[in-house]
């Protein structure tokens, strides 16, 4: 059994082939918001975060798949799976996502990858569980993890500074 990838879809580790991606979507302002960023990246820096990605799960605390979608004779990269802010201690980490093209959205493929990555938490990593945190006007988001099994554990109220202010932040976990 490949805990990470299924008919459709493959989770793999970032290659160097993939910065220019990176830095497209790293540096798309309207994703700021969602990821915390607040200045841009530099090719350099992004080669430099894929070259140490050797380094273990245990020392980074985070894991950066590439969700790759299975075409009719390749793969082609739609998007970003996350894993952050890893407490082996705990064994509990965060889980972010990111389908970049609108066009790619709606298809599944998310649901997939996160489908792939909650197995591999809890069966290869050992992982008891898994949380997210998504604005609260964002329903789609919201659907996705809740079909997945994560449930509403709460309002982190005024958790996010936006350009029209304060926003709430639903707090959703797997156990």
């Amino acid at each position: 059994m490949s805990y990470l990838e299924n008919s459709r879809i493959k989770l793999r580790a970032l290659e160097p082939s993939d910065v220019e991606l990176l830095y497209l979507w790293e540096n798309d302002t309207d994703l700021w918001q969602v990821s915390d960023t607040l200045s841009p990246f530099s090719r350099d820096i992004l080669q430099q975060y894929i070259e140490s990605a050797h380094k273990s799960i245990h020392e980074q605390k985070q894991l950066r798949l590439a969700i790759d979608v299975k075409d009719t004779e390749a793969y082609h990269t739609v998007g970003l799976i996350d894993l952050f802010d890893i407490d082996f201690l705990h064994r509990r980490a965060g889980v972010g996502i990111l389908i970049y093209a609108v066009e790619n959205r709606k298809k599944g493929y998310a649901s997939d990858a996160l489908e792939l990555l909650i197995a591999y938490c809890f069966e290869v990593l050992s992982l008891h569980q898994l949380y997210c945190h998504i604005p609260m006007d964002n329903t789609a988001s919201i659907r996705l993890f809740t079909n997945v099994g994560f449930e509403y554990i709460g309002t982190l109220k005024e958790w996010r500074k936006t350009p029209k202010g304060w926003q709430n932040v639903q707090l959703m976990q797997l156990i």
